[in-house]
C-alpha cells in the first residue's frame, strides 16, 4: 500500500469536503444509513445522511439502536451487513438462455457496476474482504463477477474506538484498527478525524481536503484509544490452537448439545462476511422459449446442501453445524492457508437463538465431562 507521509487531521465541519471530493471524482458514495431498524449501505448525500445521534447495542440473539448524544457519525459500529453483498451479490443472473427455431443461444450477463466508495468500513470487514479476494480471485481462474465489482471499491475504513460485547476481531489479528486494504482510514473524536491515505487513489482524495498535519501527540492518542478498544473485548477464540482441536473433538458430545438449540435458519452464514456457499437456479419463462441461470447465496445450513444423487451425508442439524463450524475454523485454513472467521461477532448477534461459537470452540476444546 502507498500510505501518506503522515496521518493528518480533518475537522468535523469539513467532513463534507470528503463526500464532495469522492463525487468529484466519480465516485457512488454508499455508507452506513438507520433503515428498518438496523444499518444498511445506503447512498450517502449529505452528511446527515449517517446515522447520527445513534449507538448499537449488540448481544448474543440481540440487536438494538439506541440514541447516543454523541456527535459522532460512525457511533454504529455495524449492521447485519458487510462488504460481502456488494462484491458476490445474492442473487446474480449469469446467462441468458434464449429458444428460436429450435437453436439455442446463450448470452453471458456481466454485472453493471460503476465506482463505488463505502464510507465507514470497519477493520474486520476489510479482513474479510482479503479472505473473499483469496477464494474467488487467487484460483485457476478469478471470478469475472466478484472482479468486475471488486476493482471497483473505494474502501474508506472508520477504525473502531468502542467494542461490542459480540466482537473478538482482537483475537484474530483483524482489528479493531485497520493495518492494510483501505484507500483512506479514518480514527474519529468529537471535533476531528486522524486520516490517513493507503493507496494512490487515496492519496488524490487526500489531496482535495483541507487537513493539517497531526502532531505526534495526537496520534498517540488515537493508538492508545484503538489499544483499549481491544483489551475491552470480552470474547476470543483461541485460534493458535486450531484447527487440531476441532479435528479431535469430531465425535465430542457438544455437538448433540448445540444441535438441539440451533434452528438451521441460515442466519449465521447469510451475516458472515466470508461463507459464500451459493447455488444455481434456472428460472424459465411461460411459453419455455427463455430462461435465467442465476447464481444464489445458499448455505451449508439448508437441507438440500448436503444432497447428492439420491442420498442426504448432512441429514442432520448437528452434522450440519459441525460442518460449518469445522470449516469455518479448522478445514479453512488447511483450504486456504487462513481462516474464515474475522471476529466480527454478526454470527452471534444474528442467532435467534443466541449462539455463540467462541462458547461452543471452548467447550469442545474441553474433554468430554
Amino acid at each position: 500500500m502507498e500510505h501518506s507521509p503522515a496521518p493528518k487531521i480533518l475537522l468535523r465541519t469539513d467532513f463534507h469536503r470528503l463526500l464532495q471530493a469522492l463525487r468529484k471524482f466519480g465516485y457512488r458514495v454508499i455508507g452506513p444509513v438507520l433503515s428498518q431498524g438496523s444499518i444498511q449501505w445506503k447512498d450517502i448525500h449529505a452528511v446527515e445522511d449517517l446515522p447520527v445521534g445513534w449507538k448499537d447495542h449488540q448481544e448474543p440473539g440481540h440487536y438494538r439502536l439506541e440514541p447516543d448524544p454523541s456527535p459522532r457519525y460512525f457511533n454504529v459500529v455495524h449492521g447485519p451487513e458487510s462488504l460481502k453483498p456488494l462484491t458476490f451479490v445474492s442473487r446474480e443472473t449469469l446467462l441468458i438462455l434464449d429458444r428460436k427455431n429450435h437453436i439455442f443461444s446463450a448470452k453471458e450477463i456481466q454485472p453493471a457496476s460503476q465506482p463505488t466508495a463505502v464510507i465507514g468500513v470497519r477493520a474486520c470487514d476489510l479482513a474479510s474482504l482479503t479472505i473473499q479476494d483469496h477464494i474467488f480471485l487467487k484460483g485457476s481462474y478469478a471470478d469475472p463477477y466478484y472482479q468486475q465489482r471488486r476493482e471497483q471499491l473505494f474502501l474508506v475504513t472508520v477504525n473502531c474506538t468502542r467494542a461490542l460485547p459480540t466482537c473478538f476481531c482482537a483475537s484474530m489479528n483483524t482489528g479493531p484498527k485497520a493495518q492494510d486494504g483501505y484507500d483512506l482510514s479514518l480514527t474519529e473524536a468529537d471535533e476531528d478525524f486522524l486520516i490517513e491515505a493507503g493507496s494512490r487513489a487515496g492519496l488524490k482524495i487526500l489531496g482535495q481536503l483541507p487537513c493539517t498535519a497531526a502532531s505526534p501527540e495526537r496520534m498517540t492518542q488515537e493508538e492508545e484509544r484503538v489499544a483499549t478498544c481491544a483489551s475491552g473485548q470480552t470474547r476470543s477464540l483461541p485460534h493458535t490452537t486450531l484447527p487440531d482441536s476441532l479435528y479431535e473433538a469430531h465425535d465430542h458430545p457438544r455437538w448433540d448439545q448445540v444441535a438441539t438449540r440451533c434452528l438451521s435458519c441460515t442466519n449465521c452464514t447469510m451475516v458472515c462476511p466470508t461463507c459464500f456457499c451459493h447455488s444455481v437456479e434456472e428460472t424459465p419463462s411461460l411459453d419455455a422459449q427463455h430462461a435465467e441461470h442465476a447464481r444464489v447465496w445458499d448455505s451449508c445450513f439448508t437441507s438440500d446442501h448436503g444432497y447428492i444423487h439420491g442420498k442426504n451425508f448432512r441429514p442432520t442439524t448437528k452434522d450440519r453445524y459441525r460442518m460449518w463450524l469445522t470449516h469455518k475454523l479448522a478445514s479453512w485454513m488447511d483450504q486456504f492457508g487462513m481462516s474464515g472467521c474475522v471476529g466480527c461477532g454478526r454470527c452471534i448477534t444474528w442467532c435467534p437463538v443466541g449462539i455463540d461459537l467462541t462458547e461452543e470452540v471452548r467447550a469442545l476444546c474441553q474433554p468430554p465431562q
